[in-house]
């Protein structure tokens, strides 16, 4: 079941079924590496966090490649709420193969367009390490913009590094909508 989709990205429920294919994307260095997380995680530890994460209340979704005649599972994207100031931080972890050809991008503006049109979150931010470019350029095209910088609070290939945190504003959230246009005559 897919929730909201374009072209080329879909955004469905978080499975459980799946916990073993999301344990294997988490376990790329370069993941790791950009979480600025140091040590991988085993499958038995994964498993029993994916419990807890199907009971609580944060918002996930399995992200999906559209490119082949079925959807496939390329990646998860997360809003970590406070329902008290309908605020939420925003994560997404893309699978190696899916990278670099815009899914990412495709992904956080479906999460966006459901935070704001479904949730109803006034803002969602995130925290992206300074060094990684690319995810900084395709936070911006997906909607943030730049708030602040937490200074030598991170760490990106063993040296310390600044983090970048990045918003984005329902009131300023443009562009198609796939939510709106599911209520479309």
């Amino acid at each position: 079941m897919l929730w909201t989709s374009t072209g080329t990205c879909a955004l469905g429920p978080y499975r459980p079924d799946l916990v073993e294919t999301y344990w294997r994307w988490e376990q790329d260095p370069s993941l790791l590496v950009g979480y600025g997380r140091q040590s991988p995680e085993s499958l038995e530890a994964r498993t029993e966090g994916m419990a807890h994460q199907l009971r609580g209340e944060n918002i996930r979704f399995t992200v999906y490649d559209l490119a082949d005649d079925s959807p496939v599972p390329v990646g998860v994207s997360t809003l970590l709420p406070d329902h008290g100031v309908r605020t939420a931080e925003f994560v997404i972890m893309l699978a190696a193969e899916a990278r670099g050809r815009g899914l990412g991008r495709e992904a956080t503006r479906l999460t966006l367009d459901y935070a704001f049109h479904v949730t109803n979150l006034r803002m969602v931010w995130l925290k992206v390490l300074a060094p990684n470019v690319a995810g900084v350029n395709a936070y911006a095209k997906a909607g943030f913009q730049k708030a602040g910088t937490l200074r030598q609070s991170g760490y990106w290939l063993g040296q310390v590094c600044d983090e970048i945190i990045m918003d984005a504003v329902a009131s300023e959230f443009s562009g198609p909508s796939a939510v709106r246009k599911l209520f479309a005559p």
